[in-house]
């Protein structure tokens, strides 16, 4: 029984541990879809197009994303609204609410 309840919490730690990478292989094969879906508008395919190709693929497929600019981030909106209902004495249900609020903001 002790080797059935540790087989078990090893086979769940693995598939903790392997989620996270299997997360990242779907986003690198997106970003490798949109790279070679750039590349073919850019005319980057068919003969004499190699060397050009593949320094396009290189430099599209190392660039980082976007950040999103709308806005403070969520942790910067947390500090803040943190400091507004220590400021107006909010606790419990109260504070929950304002929160709630003041984060969807």
């Amino acid at each position: 029984m002790k080797h059935l309840a540790t087989t078990l919490f090893s086979l769940m730690l693995a598939a903790v541990l392997v989620t996270p990478s299997l997360s990242d292989a779907g986003a690198q094969q997106n970003k490798m879809k949109t790279c070679n879906a750039n590349a073919d508008a850019k005319g980057l395919s068919g003969e004499g197009k190699g060397d050009e190709r593949k320094a396009f693929m290189k430099e599209c497929l190392s660039a980082k994303p976007a950040k999103a600019a709308a806005g403070p981030s969520q942790q910067n909106k947390m500090a803040t609204c943190n400091k507004e209902a220590k400021t107006k004495n909010l606790a419990g249900d109260e504070r929950k609410k304002f929160m709630k609020s003041c984060l969807s903001n």
